[in-house]
């Protein structure tokens, strides 16, 4: 995946938008919340951190290619960051991502959620 394709998927998610913050990182949020972090180092590799269910985080974190979110899962947190496709393709990715946007629209005021047009 691509930045340009990154950022693409993640605008076709409801009542998002995006900042580029932390040096270059390219922020995706849901409300005020963020739920997607992309940054390319080299211009070339991607690397995609996004929010999971605990169960998934246990099983991600040990995969090739993924480990736990640097400052997100050394806070509890469950994030993980994708470094390289090796076992992860970029279609499962989009399904992770789709599932952080909902994990986080969840987590938004019932008044937030319905201000954004999102189900409640």
């Amino acid at each position: 995946m691509t930045l340009n394709e990154y950022n693409n998927f993640c605008a076709g998610l409801p009542a998002t938008h995006t900042v580029v913050q932390w040096g270059g990182a390219h922020v995706w949020k849901v409300g005020d919340k963020v739920f997607a972090i992309a940054r390319t180092d080299d211009g070339v590799a991607l690397s995609v951190t996004f929010k999971c269910s605990w169960a998934s985080f246990e099983i991600l974190k040990t995969q090739p290619g993924l480990r736990p979110a640097p400052y997100l899962a050394s806070r509890g947190m469950s994030w993980i960051q994708r470094l390289t496709d090796e076992s992860m393709p970029d279609e499962a990715l989009q399904d992770y991502l789709r599932e952080s946007h909902r994990l986080v629209a969840k987590g938004l005021t019932r008044r937030a959620r319905a201000e954004l047009g999102l189900a409640p």
